[in-house]
């Protein structure tokens, strides 16, 4: 069983659906997106790239065969040219909306609003102006049979605030609160609405970024973790919630590793039973 994947677990089983389809999935120059990207396609789905960065979507398109936009999913001109090409090249039936970023872990009471309203503007306007376009394109899709996706990669911190965190937790929250929204507004539609809220993922441009490129708090971060998530980790639960059955839907997905039991109780170093 070395190296078998959640995502595994669908290929042959009765009812699930390995049709090959077509997603969009943004934030994909790095990260989860890439792994996303690269497992979607080993899986035979049609994927299209949505990055701000052209060298590292060229690279990944020369990789995996991936179609690519270049796009900043905070600017509404490339939203819509996004979906203009959408339209123009064929339906999706999944939208990946995992653009995302966190700025700073300054305490509220002190904290830059601009780098506030940079995570809002990339975690929940983002995403909403991505749905927006798109689901136009997800409801033909599915016009003539079968059901469409819409996956956001939220947090575990859009349910548990911690010091430090605030602007981040902010966003995450209304994240969630929106999502919530949405699969109430469709339901009755065979449209599913996926929400992947992961801890601890080793994911080095995320935390650098967050960290103004601070590689020794980088490396502090994880330093005795015993098996922090990785990106290929998150990707495997994407594509598995995407090869269920289409009546079946993960409203939510909350995934830590085994170290971690809330952002603010880690354990650092082997993992060992407590044995009598």
């Amino acid at each position: 069983m070395s190296g078998l994947l959640l995502s595994d677990l669908s290929v042959g089983a009765v009812g699930t659906d390995l049709a090959p389809r077509r997603a969009l999935v943004t934030g994909a120059s790095s990260g989860i997106g890439a792994a996303t990207v690269r497992l979607l396609r080993s899986r035979g789905w049609s994927v299209i790239g949505v990055a701000r960065r052209a060298d590292r979507l060229e690279q990944l398109a020369a990789e995996t065969g991936c179609d690519i936009v270049v796009g900043d999913v905070t600017d509404p001109e490339d939203v819509s040219r996004i979906a203009d090409y959408v339209a123009s090249t064929g339906d999706i039936q999944a939208l990946i909306n995992n653009a995302g970023l966190a700025v700073g872990n300054d305490e509220v009471g002190v904290a830059n609003a601009e780098d506030w309203q940079t995570m809002f503007e990339v975690n929940v306007l983002g995403t909403q102006r991505m749905i927006k376009a798109l689901l136009p394109s997800l409801r033909r899709a599915c016009a003539s049979g079968g059901h469409a996706d819409i996956v956001a990669m939220s947090s575990t911190a859009a349910f548990i605030s911690y010091e430090g965190g605030g602007g981040y937790n902010a966003a995450k929250y209304a994240l969630h609160g929106a999502l919530g929204a949405l699969r109430l507004e469709l339901v009755g539609e065979p449209i599913r609405v996926v929400e992947i809220a992961p801890g601890m993922v080793k994911t080095p441009e995320f935390t650098l970024k967050r960290y103004a490129g601070d590689e020794a708090r980088f490396e502090a971060l994880y330093q005795d973790v015993d098996g922090p998530l990785t990106a290929e980790d998150v990707a495997d639960v994407v594509v598995y919630a995407l090869s269920l059955p289409g009546h079946v839907n993960l409203d939510l997905i909350q995934m830590k590793p085994v170290a971690q039991a809330m952002q603010y109780k880690l354990h650092r170093g082997p993992l060992r039973p407590k044995l009598p």
